[in-house]
């Protein structure tokens, strides 16, 4: 189960139960801890208080999980699937899969109360600039005129558009767009508003009204309909001062294999088409291969993208396109530089329209698109710049902005997060220390058995952020004392944690908040110290055993090797039980 405030009595701990704990495996965890934090087995009256609290804690937790319909709601959404209104009136023996759909039900309804809080705002920003006169220059032009020596960079021209969409009900839509745009010292706009019905779960219909200096006066109509599971249409009509455009477009999808699909696209009305085309994507790759018949263009095209498996999500792609208008091939990638936005560059080479380099920006749901004409020829030296150029100022911006922005930025979040957490943490520190308080007489006794065996004791435990970098020795580490703790959760010299964050174990606090943390242990066994470090949510088993046969007879002697053990977590070391002939030995060795 999941970690929360008063089920991390017993669900957080799991060395006392696991998520798919049985119930006489959870009534037993349960009553392990009553006697270990019962009220009546302490005798100061401060101890005593703090123990009457846990065990309400740990009494609370029970009655969650103990009962079916509570457990199968804390297991699938935890703590804030018990806070939503409404599970008093559900139908009790109901399966996980029915509460599943009662909580979403419940959801659905809390999301159309704020229905009307709701917008989707979405833009572009388009910018294209002319730098011909970078490569395109002739130095004779230039020779009578003042300046003529520097080239001539200048903005042609400009393309703005923004929409945002209300949800009037839970079938109505609101679209208001706009869009702004100049080519050479001309220019125009529009505004369009659209309202859109969802009919039915495979179709709906729209309304449009507009009005610009481009079409003038516009009314239209659109209707898209899911005609089977694979087959979908829309089909559109436009009245303006130009005249009535009708359009159709139909789309037929299939899927070739599990990651490969395959679409046919009839499109008629003003640009009629056929166009058909495969896609493979995959988590390391997309590849697409198109072809279009139709008016005005027909054209091939080839592209592929290769995606890098690291945390800025790395992409490198290339296409090859040729048809009526020429060949285009390009090149280039995009990186995600913070947690919303996503720079791209891409080199444009083609015949006849020359090189251009395609900056992109995407930040959220708004678009920012730089496309730059370098020359009209097929120049080697603009394809090296156009390539270069982007390259070196992304390392030069990445290292002197994006890194400390970003940087500044966790910083600033980590920052509000402890403040926002800061009395959690205070009430976990408090329940933490009187839980290492009551366990002292419970691990009194266990190191008393430990020791007359040779067994697992615990001499010092660490937990919380290590400094072990040089280049972070100006940082202060943030750790706990956890020996206490540990030992307790010692059985049969044994001590297993599970694959769960270990801050919400008995006696455990977070003390470094958002931050990575592990836990550092000096243990003794079999009279042999030991050290071991263990990640934040790594399973931990000490002492650690090799999968080596228990009972291993040699052939060429009378040796029988009982039991071996990896006694650190380098594994440098091992420990080797063994029997010759009747006689119990050990041996230390390196591997």
């Amino acid at each position: 189960c999941e970690g929360c405030g008063f089920c991390g009595a017993i669900d957080n701990d799991a060395s006392w139960v696991t998520r798919h704990a049985t119930q006489e495996e959870l009534k037993g965890s349960y009553r392990r801890l009553c006697m270990l934090y019962h009220p009546d087995k302490h005798r100061d009256p401060e101890l005593k208080r703090q123990a009457e609290q846990l065990f309400n804690l740990v009494h609370q937790a029970y009655e969650v999980l103990s009962d079916p319909q509570s457990r199968a709601i804390y297991d699938i959404y935890g703590k804030r699937g018990l806070d939503v209104d409404g599970w008093e009136v559900v139908e009790r023996k109901r399966t996980p899969v029915e509460i599943r759909e009662e909580f979403e039900r419940l959801q659905r309804e809390r999301e159309e109360r704020r229905l009307q809080q709701r917008t989707n705002p979405k833009g572009m920003i388009s910018v294209g600039v002319d730098a011909t006169d970078l490569f395109d220059r002739y130095e004779e032009d230039y020779e009578d005129v003042p300046g003529g020596g520097f080239p001539h960079v200048e903005i042609n021209k400009m393309h703005i558009s923004q929409s945002i969409e209300a949800p009037l009900t839970t079938s109505d839509t609101a679209v208001l767009s706009g869009s702004l745009s100049t080519h050479n010292g001309n220019g125009g706009g529009n505004i369009n508003v659209a309202l859109r019905r969802v009919t039915s779960a495979k179709g709906w219909g729209e309304v449009e009204f507009g009005a610009g200096d481009t079409h003038g006066p516009l009314v239209g109509m659109k209707i898209f309909r899911n005609l089977t599971h694979c087959v979908w249409a829309t089909c559109g009509l436009h009245f303006s001062s130009r005249g009535v455009r009708p359009s159709c477009t139909t789309m037929l999808a299939r899927h070739l294999d599990k990651n490969t699909m395959g679409y046919l696209q009839w499109r008629w009305g003003t640009q009629s088409s056929m166009n058909t085309s495969i896609v493979r994507d995959t988590k390391t790759s997309h590849f697409t291969l198109a072809m279009q018949l139709g008016i005005p263009h027909s054209f091939m095209m080839m592209s592929y993208q290769y995606k890098f498996q690291d945390d800025d999500q790395t992409k490198v792609k290339g296409s090859i396109k040729a048809g009526f208008f020429g060949t285009v091939v390009e090149y280039g990638a995009e990186r995600k530089i913070s947690r919303h936005s996503v720079l791209g560059a891409t080199v444009s080479v083609g015949v006849p329209q020359g090189i251009s380099l395609k900056i992109k920006l995407n930040r959220a749901s708004q678009t920012y698109f730089f496309p730059i004409h370098l020359t009209d020829q097929l120049l080697p030296s603009a394809v090296f710049y156009a390539t270069v150029g982007p390259l070196v100022f992304y390392l030069a911006i990445q290292r002197l902005v994006i890194r400390p922005y970003v940087r500044a930025q966790k910083e600033q979040d980590l920052e509000k997060h402890r403040e926002s957490s800061a009395s959690d943490i205070a009430r976990k520190r408090q329940e933490a220390e009187s839980a290492v308080l009551l366990m002292q007489e419970s691990v009194r006794r266990i190191i008393e058995t430990e020791e007359s065996k040779m067994g697992l004791i615990i001499l010092n435990a660490w937990y919380g952020k290590f400094v072990t970098d040089n280049s972070q020795r100006h940082e202060r580490a943030k750790v706990i004392d956890v020996t206490v703790p540990l030992q307790c959760l010692v059985k049969d010299s044994k001590l297993i944690l599970t694959e769960a964050t270990k801050s919400g174990l008995p006696g455990f606090y977070d003390p470094c908040v958002g931050e990575e943390k592990s836990l550092k242990v000096l243990y003794q066994f079999q009279g042999v110290m030991h050290q071991v470090l263990s990640p934040e949510e790594e399973a931990l088993r000490i002492p650690k055993q090799c999968r080596w046969p228990y009972q291993c007879v040699c052939s060429t002697t009378r040796v029988t090797f009982l039991k071996t053990y990896c006694i650190s977590v380098q594994q440098y070391s091992i420990a080797v039980f063994f029997s010759f002939p009747h006689v119990a030995h050990r041996i230390d060795a390196d591997t």
